[in-house]
């Protein structure tokens, strides 16, 4: 004889509950499909020319997939906005270098360095420091770099190439009358050699958020070397 079909139970399959045991189980767990709502998008749903007794499920899913669809167009546009940003830190630092080798000497460098770099890179301050010992060169006794004493940019970078730091105060020996506006920073070594001590070059922004310590340092140290390669025509030779 044919099994009947609807509510009747069907013949388990070994270690699987029956139709009648999921059934209870739900009746007994109302919340268990909230609890469990990726289940929904593997069920078969009912259409809606089934009855009135049919619970329809569709509407749950369609707008599930509308919540998927727009987490997905938020990524995008997020991606998007990234790569814009990306794309114009990049230029800026480009037009930075350009700029940078237009100096023809230590004290247009050092000029460029404090007026030109910061709207250039859209941050408040920078500048160039270097550690000088008991004879400072006359080539970096000029006006806008900063003086250090020896061994103290090993300690403002912890013995590393460079450090970003983000709601943080700054240095006045490092930005000197501009450290009062500092409120994010990044600094990065320079090491022209010859003659020429090891340096910082020092990014400071009133925005606390502007440098962070997980940030890319690719395009500063692009810059870094920019710049440590003018100092190296006029100082290191």
């Amino acid at each position: 004889m044919a099994s009947k079909q609807g509510d009747k139970a069907r013949a388990p399959n070994a270690g699987s509950p029956t139709e009648g045991e999921v059934k209870a189980y739900l009746k007994d767990h109302p919340d268990f499909l909230v609890r469990h709502s990726d289940l929904l998008l593997r069920l078969t749903v009912p259409s809606r020319s089934r009855g009135d007794n049919v619970v329809d499920l569709q509407e749950f899913m369609i707008e599930r997939l509308k919540s998927e669809v727009e987490d997905l167009r938020g990524c995008a546009e997020h991606l998007i906005t990234t790569t814009r940003n990306n794309m114009s830190t990049q230029a800026r630092t480009h037009e930075a270098a350009l700029a940078v080798l237009t100096a023809a000497g230590m004290a247009e460098l050092a000029q460029v360095v404090a007026d030109e770099l910061p709207p250039l890179l859209d941050v408040d301050v920078v500048t160039l420091c270097f550690e000088v010992g008991d004879q400072p060169l006359p080539e970096l006794a000029v006006s806008g770099i900063q003086r250090l004493p020896a061994g103290r940019i090993d300690l403002l970078l912890s013995q590393g190439h460079s450090v970003l730091r983000g709601n943080a105060v700054g240095d006045p020996e490092v930005f000197a009358d501009g450290a009062g506006l500092v409120r994010s920073y990044a600094l990065v070594r320079l090491d022209p050699g010859g003659r020429c001590p090891v340096g910082l070059l020092a990014l400071g922004s009133r925005n606390e958020r502007t440098f962070h310590h997980s940030q890319a340092i690719d395009l500063l140290t692009f810059l870094a070397r920019i710049i440590e390669n003018a100092v190296c025509r006029w100082v290191a030779a």
